[in-house]
């Protein structure tokens, strides 16, 4: 598990260590990182790469718990119970995973199920995708999908994004759903003429749901920012939003219009207005206590997206974005060139995640290779690790062996969260000089 090197895997080259590769433990916020692995297993990990507990379950997401949200109880997850065939993903073109989530779950340290969603989900299947949260009533926020027929709309279904609040007994207590409020997210006429004449029946692609959480900006009279307003966004079609949830109407908008960003360097300024976003994940309002609590907290994918398709830059890459909500203003960013890296060397036009870490740090997930890194304020990368866990398959035409390093989401858990006793390693690791090193040719046997 333990690689000895630093590497640029960014690119995806045939070789590369995986593991721990860069740990500075005097500069790192120490912890433990949970992921679901492309073995379908949950690993649970601290920052030497060493796994200190793994759950025979996978998930999209699997999300540590507070445990100030279970009465204390250390060591629960959520995760995927029970997929099953369906449609779902099936109905759009090209995608090759046809599987949906039936059942959805807590788990316990030991791997038993505590609490699970599904049988009393409309349809009596879960079809959980992207996102699930314990809140703070004991109830459970789950984003989920529905296919059905939508008028106005080019295909003969639409894979609707719906979130649910499931009470301890799994019955579902409140439901919205996306499609209700496409006015209100500020399409122009020619842009919602497109986005209803989309070929990809899962037109708007929300990739996260989460509740704001106590900040500031409610505390001082903005009530578009209560606590248990939900915060989402869409990867297709280049937004994020809060909904209300006593009105459920849509009370803020970030997008879906951008000004480009501004070519060789000139985007790198802040603070200056948000530019444009494509393709983004896991929007959300860094919780009180961090640094920078209340702004916003993106990873901006600058992938394929938008109504009409958005202008990304031709070299550049990714960036994680921390954005002041009341002034839409980026204040804080990183991006490849901030660890002195050309652009597309951090790059992933899908999936991903960042959080703030009680240091100041930001840990991200480049969840394309499934490379997890932290990074100071400045930029300097003082941890990082590379998933050593693929997804193994054949392709369908020349029936050679396939791998997938992709990791979608990945978790920065404190020690205390974990069972007491639980063990964990603070050993650092310094890589070589990159250029130094080789793996040695065999020589030819006599």
């Amino acid at each position: 598990m333990l690689a000895l090197c630093a590497c640029e895997a960014l690119a995806e080259p045939s070789v590369y260590p995986t593991g721990t590769t860069i740990y500075d433990p005097s500069r790192a916020y120490n912890s433990y990182v949970l992921f679901a692995g492309g073995d379908n297993v949950s690993h649970l990990i601290d920052l030497t790469g060493k796994v200190v507990h793994e759950w025979t379950y996978g998930g999209q997401p699997v999300a540590f718990i507070d445990p100030a949200l279970v009465d204390g109880a250390r060591g629960h997850i959520f995760a995927t119970l029970e997929t099953e065939e369906g449609k779902g993903t099936d109905l759009l073109p090209g995608r090759s995973q046809t599987r949906i989530v039936k059942r959805v779950g807590e788990i316990d340290w030991d791997g038993k199920p505590v609490w699970e969603f599904g049988q009393s989900a409309p349809g009596g299947r879960a079809r959980q995708h992207h996102d699930i949260s314990r809140l703070p009533n004991g109830n459970t926020l789950v984003l989920s999908n529905i296919a059905y027929p939508l008028p106005g709309f080019a295909q003969p279904q639409v894979l609707d994004d719906v979130a649910y609040e499931v009470n301890p007994d799994g019955d579902v207590v409140w439901t919205w759903a996306a499609s209700d409020h496409i006015d209100e997210i500020g399409f122009s006429p020619e842009e919602l003429k497109l986005v209803k004449a989309s070929p990809d029946a899962d037109f708007l692609h929300v990739n996260n749901l989460k509740p704001l959480g106590p900040n500031h900006w409610f505390d001082e009279g903005d009530n578009r920012f209560a606590p248990d307003n939900l915060i989402f966004d869409s990867r297709s079609a280049n937004f994020i939003a809060i909904v209300d949830r006593k009105t459920r109407k849509i009370v803020w908008t970030l997008g879906p219009h951008f000004p480009r960003i501004e070519e060789y360097g000139a985007g790198r300024k802040v603070p200056r207005p948000v530019d444009q976003i494509s393709g983004q994940h896991d929007a959300h309002i860094i919780p009180k206590g961090l640094p920078g609590a209340g702004n916003l907290l993106v990873f901006d994918n600058q992938g394929a997206a938008g109504f009409p398709p958005a202008p990304t830059t031709l070299t550049s890459g990714s960036r994680v974005l921390e954005i002041n909500p009341a002034t839409k203003q980026i204040v804080w960013q990183y991006s490849a060139a901030s660890s002195g890296a050309a652009g597309w060397t951090f790059r992933s036009t899908h999936i991903s995640n960042a959080r703030r870490l009680p240091n100041g740090n930001t840990f991200i997930d480049e969840g394309q290779i499934g490379r997890f890194f932290q990074v100071t304020p400045d930029g300097e990368i003082v941890w990082e690790y590379l998933n050593p866990y693929p997804r193994r398959g054949k392709d369908a035409e020349t029936g050679r062996t396939t791998l997938n390093y992709s990791v979608y989401r990945a978790q920065p858990v404190p020690y205390d969260w974990a069972p007491q006793g639980t063990p964990h390693a603070e050993a650092g690791v310094t890589p070589p000089e990159n250029s130094a090193f080789h793996i040695t040719a065999r020589e030819k046997q006599p």
